[in-house]
């Protein structure tokens, strides 16, 4: 027997004289009897080489879906009124599905399927009346037995139907069955591509699973977004503190107060500024602060970097510090290095960051004249004392959940199975149980980050930093709206876009996660 093995995209049906099978692992086997005794080729096409077969399968996959369904209508509306006015012309028009199920109909009604039926039905209502001891007369016996011969029949008609579909090589019509008929026309795929371009862009996303997972996620942060939106909107908008008398004074007008709310809009109905606002934060235009009148959104993006920087190093510093003090504490558990260390850190979550800059400021600033005791641009030192506060928390909280993580990966099979090989106890930390116990070092740290990416408000107090913790404070004892909005959105925003990385980070970390998203 000679066998010949060829990749998907080869032709079979020049091999002439062989038998074509299709096998588990994706290719086409060409099977010769010895001496040629049997001359029969058959061609077997699976759905996904070709190119339009392939997009009509994904099409029906992402149809199944209620959401991307939603978003299949949206996206290609022209494409979709076409294929709705098709899909009603062949049901109420030519009435194709009336028609087999007349058949079918018919087809019961000849065989006497229907006179059965109720003669059925007619004796389980006797059976069942006297059973229960509760005989009907004749006229509601008939009415109990009709109602249910119309649940039935009408079923019996259904398969009969489907039955008749299948042995005529007959679709029912359907609007999904017509959107995959004309993706499968060349012809007609061309138009559907004109007509809904951005379909065919969702459906690329669905078919790649960590785009689809990652477009997802930002639908929902889009979703959350909004509702952070209505919420401190509403909030700020019930208040009972009077922006116009904060800002002009107790001692201003009642023109000058009319005035200021006609010049921000504040005299606008509820549903109005809360419509003004959400169309202004996806146009990134959140309007004037009512103290400084300065644009909202290049204020916010003038004090992100000094932020970003700030929590970054403060990151960094934590990092070095936490990770291998965490891991060293978890192979020399129990000891006195344990103990000490896990007693700083526990001192380290304790101690409040206020408390702890004014020290710093009194020791490093006042006393030694080491370090500026407030924050320059310019200065790069200056920016030590108060990423060191900020890492202190950060450093605590890591290395405690460095500690534990590894502590519950240690006592793992796998482990027990790597040393049992005679490797290195370093070698086992490092590659073995380190990597397997990242997952919640990588979340305590991506949440960490996060809270301190939206705003570090007391240490940037402390140490006089313009960011945007600092940023949001001051406003919101104003209230100053459009500030407090936009620095809660930025907030939301940028936890959003963190956890959304930690996310996809989890993937390269656990080849666990990794596959499961790829079957996603």
């Amino acid at each position: 027997m000679e066998l010949i093995i060829l990749p998907l995209n080869t032709d079979v049906s020049v091999f002439k004289g062989f038998f074509c099978t299709y096998d588990a692992n994706e290719k086409y086997i060409l099977n010769k009897e010895n001496g040629g005794m049997e001359m029969k080729v058959e061609t077997i096409i699976k759905q996904d080489q070709n190119f339009f077969q392939m997009v009509s399968r994904q099409y029906g996959k992402a149809f199944l879906s209620p959401y991307y369904r939603i978003g299949l209508l949206i996206f290609g509306l022209p494409f979709q009124l076409l294929i709705l006015i098709v899909f009603l012309y062949k049901k109420y028009v030519k009435k194709q599905n009336g028609k087999i199920n007349s058949e079918a109909k018919e087809a019961l009604i000849q065989i006497g399927y229907d006179q059965k039926l109720k003669a059925k039905l007619k004796k389980q209502e006797e059976n069942k009346q006297a059973f229960f001891n509760k005989l009907l007369n004749e006229k509601e016996t008939n009415k109990n037995v009709e109602r249910l011969f119309s649940t039935q029949f009408q079923q019996a008609v259904s398969e009969k139907a489907q039955e008749i579909y299948e042995q005529s090589n007959r679709e029912k019509v359907t609007f999904l069955g017509q959107s995959l008929a004309f993706i499968l026309n060349p012809k007609y795929f061309v138009l559907s591509a004109v007509l809904g371009f951005p379909m065919y862009v969702l459906l690329v996303i669905h078919s790649f699973p960590f785009m689809k997972y990652l477009f997802e996620r930002l639908l929902m942060m889009l979703f959350v977004i909004l509702g952070v939106t209505i919420i401190v909107f509403t909030l700020l908008y019930f208040s009972p503190s009077d922006p116009a008398r904060n800002i002009i004074g107790e001692t201003a007008t009642q023109a000058q107060v009319d005035n200021f709310r006609a010049m921000y809009g504040l005299d606008d109905p509820y549903i109005v500024q809360l419509w003004r606002t959400i169309k202004g934060v996806f146009t990134f235009d959140l309007g004037n602060a009512y103290s400084g009148n300065q644009a909202v959104v290049s204020t916010i993006m003038r004090r992100f970097p000094v932020t970003l920087e700030l929590s970054v190093f403060a990151l960094i510093i934590a990092l070095i510090v936490a990770l291998p003090a965490g891991i060293y504490s978890a192979v020399k558990a129990n000891t006195m290095f344990d103990h000490v260390f896990m007693f700083i850190a526990l001192i380290g979550l304790s101690i409040p960051s206020f408390w702890q800059g004014l020290i710093f400021i009194l020791g490093f600033s006042i006393e030694l004249g080491w370090l500026p005791a407030t924050y320059n641009a310019d200065n790069f030192a200056s920016l030590i004392m108060p990423a060191v506060v900020l890492g202190t928390l950060l450093m605590a909280s890591v290395a405690r959940m460095t500690r534990s993580s590894t502590l519950e990966v240690v006592n793992e099979d796998y482990i027990l199975t790597a040393r049992s090989k005679g490797l290195s106890n370093r070698r086992v930390m490092l590659r073995h149980a380190v990597p397997n116990a990242l997952i919640p070092i990588v979340t305590i740290i991506g949440l960490q980050f996060g809270g301190v990416l939206g705003g570090a408000a007391v240490t940037e107090q402390v140490f006089n930093i313009n960011g945007i913790g600092n940023y949001i404070v001051e406003r919101q004892f104003i209230p100053d709206i459009p500030s407090v909005l936009g620095g809660v959105i930025y907030v939301a925003i940028v936890l959003s876009v963190v956890n959304v990385f930690i996310d996809m980070l989890y993937a390269f970390i656990d080849p666990r996660i990794r596959t499961n998203l790829k079957r996603y």
